[in-house]
């Protein structure tokens, strides 16, 4: 299968391009990845060469954002042809169009941890003297994340169908001629879970900028059960999180001012950008949205936010998160350019040389109350709106939610609001069921691969099997998802 044929010595090669320090540290042997992991300071380099791959621009370094958001409706485009348009109109094919890079990406990826927990229980098994904790639980929690990733891009919702194809699920290394099938989406969250719940009581709890944590697993597994309707399970991760961890809300005045911050209060899972080494530069996420011309006449206004966010951003004039946002090509009243990854308006970044090279927040503090609040909707409406209402202040302007006003509609489009552009719009429409309205008509760019209004029930909410995997692996074939 074309995705796992990673040479060993490349997974080492790779791991070079790490995080922070990996010249520090000379790996005990670079070129076998049985043998290479001898001690932590190795697992470290490991560990640093993943949390780097994980911002290519194949995956959190921009394109798995940007799908969950312009497939979300929460954003539009002005011009079509710029880049990255096949998103919004869902111009997908098995030949063309599939987007395979989050494919071949997150495999790497996972084939990396594969490699680095196999090296770890040798030596566990061999008796090391060595405690490979908290490395062996970051991998897991890694692994856990991606193969998440993974299934919400490839398989439908776990409450629309578990049974149907997830994604092949691949736990050690694999040679060259290996050819996995896919797993069924129940499958693949067991796998999940499994790894979440192993890696758990490995982990720190100490908050660790650029890495996993004991909270970013917990965090991770309230995700995971909020997909799978396990709210009780959502809740409990969530609230533990809340009252444990050591994490602060931003008060209202420090909201906008984070985003030109590293690892702030709110940070649970934040992945390192640095001008030297994995900057995107005018491939970034900031560049894609920030609005034409501005600082670079390579900044193309590829996507702005749609008449439907605005409007909802809209219902208080004073909503704090007003402050990331500036006017677009379209007009200087309309506000649709983000500047979360530039760090502000004005290009400040995050205390960096570029404003492109902006840190990547996974996860926020921010998200964990909004999935407490919609995990207790279900069973204590009035604890569900204090836990809203710790983010809905952030629009001074509106009614705090109360036991008998809270829906989830107001938990949703608070989601919308607090966590735009942050690549989560898509996947809540999606698991809740929800119809999708997109902006077609702000600037009348034609849409022939999908209706204006689509649900869950329209195929290509999914991504095709790439014809090149296929090839690579032909039992793919009668694995292909439905309508490609």
């Amino acid at each position: 299968m074309k995705i796992f044929n990673i040479l060993a010595v490349g997974l080492i090669v790779t791991s070079f391009a790490s995080c922070k320090g990996f010249l520090d540290v000379e790996p005990s042997n670079s070129g076998d990845s049985e043998t290479s992991i001898a001690t932590p300071a190795d697992a470290g380099v490991m560990i640093n060469g993943l949390m780097r791959k994980m911002t290519d621009f194949d995956y959190y370094g921009r394109n798995f954002i940007m799908y969950g958001d312009a497939k979300g409706g929460d954003l539009t485009i002005y011009s079509a042809g710029r880049g990255l348009d096949g998103l919004y109109t869902f111009n997908h094919a098995p030949s063309s169009g599939s987007y395979s890079g989050f494919w071949i990406q997150i495999y790497h990826c996972i084939s990396q941890v594969n490699s680095l927990l196999t090296s770890i229980e040798r030596l566990e098994a061999e008796g090391t003297e060595h405690d490979f904790s908290d490395y062996k639980g970051q991998a897991l929690t890694a692994r856990a994340l991606m193969y998440f990733d993974l299934v919400r891009l490839y398989g439908k919702a776990y409450n629309d169908d578990k049974t149907a194809f997830g994604v092949p699920n691949v736990t050690e290394p694999l040679d060259a001629s290996a050819q996995p099938l896919r797993a069924s989406v129940e499958e693949n969250y067991q796998q999940i879970i499994a790894d979440l719940k192993a890696a758990k009581p490995l982990l720190s709890k100490a908050k660790s900028n650029g890495y996993l944590n004991y909270y970013a697993n917990l965090a991770i597994q309230a995700r995971v059960y909020l997909n799978m309707n396990d709210y009780s399970a959502a809740l409990a991760a969530a609230q533990e999180i809340i009252n444990e961890g050591p994490y602060k809300l931003y008060e209202n005045n420090e909201w906008v001012s984070s985003w030109t911050q590293q690892f702030g209060s709110e940070s649970i899972f934040e992945l390192a950008m640095y001008p030297s080494e994995g900057d995107l530069g005018t491939s970034s996420l900031s560049f894609y949205l920030r609005r034409l011309g501005h600082g670079s006449s390579s900044a193309m206004g590829w996507f702005m936010a749609s008449d439907y966010f605005l409007d909802r951003l809209g219902q208080d004039e004073a909503d704090v998160r007003w402050g990331v946002m500036s006017y677009d090509e379209s007009g200087e009243d309309h506000l649709g350019s983000c500047y979360k990854y530039s760090g502000s308006v004005n290009l400040d970044g995050d205390g960096k040389a570029t404003s492109t090279a902006v840190n990547i927040k996974v996860i926020r503090l921010s998200e964990i109350y909004l999935i407490a609040a919609e995990a207790a909707f279900h069973s204590n409406k009035g604890q569900a709106a204090e836990y809203l209402n710790e983010i809905r202040k952030r629009s001074p302007g509106l009614a705090p939610a109360t036991s008998g006003s809270i829906t989830i509609d107001m938990i949703l489009n608070e989601r919308s609001k607090e966590l735009f552009a942050e690549g989560h719009r898509f996947f809540d429409q999606i698991r809740l069921n929800k119809s999708i309205t997109y902006n077609d008509d702000f600037q009348g760019v034609p849409v022939a691969h999908r209706e204006k209004t689509i649900d869950r029930s329209f195929y290509k909410t999914i991504l095709p099997i790439a014809d090149s995997e296929i090839k690579a692996n032909p039992g793919l074939a009668s694995q292909q998802n439905p309508g490609y």
